[in-house]
């Protein structure tokens, strides 16, 4: 199973239109989990024309952003389970955040976004993964999503950068 990974788009109605890089690199993933600041409803839309969508709001998505896919859930896919969360807060680093997240829950892999900084970590024995942004690149050299990818019991975890187009 290839999962596309995504968050941070903060697209606004007026900008209908993702990133070409972004929207071929997603092309023929199984599932794809956004993890929050869509901040337009049609970006859901829009991803789910590719795959099935599983994602949380985040911290600059609207009360019906919010009301419709949460702030947190976990999913099951391949007999993994996934915490998917944006991971705004207070306390903390954006991935210490993610990770205390899910505490008493038993999670494989958290997705997160946020800080707009990708990372891909091995802690206790968990992927903590945030994808960077495809949109929004903030201080980071390059444009960003990702791909886990679950074969088995094996979970595999790439960073896919690019440039403005």
């Amino acid at each position: 199973m290839i999962i596309g990974i995504v968050s941070d788009t903060h697209l606004s109605s007026r900008q209908r239109e993702l990133p070409a890089t972004l929207w071929d690199g997603l092309q023929g993933v199984d599932l794809i989990l956004h993890a929050g600041d869509f901040c337009d409803w049609w970006v859901y839309e829009k991803l789910s024309e590719l795959a099935p969508v599983e994602a949380v709001a985040g911290n600059n998505d609207g009360d019906d952003i919010v009301e419709r896919l949460g702030l947190q859930k976990i999913i099951e896919v391949a007999g993994k389970r996934i915490g998917l969360v944006h991971g705004d807060g207070w306390r903390g680093t954006t991935p210490d955040r993610a990770f205390n997240t899910f505490p008493n829950d038993t999670v494989d892999i958290i997705v997160f976004g946020h800080s707009h900084m990708p990372l891909s970590e091995i802690r206790e024995d968990i992927l903590l993964f945030n994808p960077g942004s495809p949109t929004d690149k903030r201080r980071e050299p390059r444009y960003s999503y990702g791909k886990i990818t679950i074969e088995g019991d094996q979970i595999s975890a790439e960073h896919f950068f690019f440039d403005k187009e």
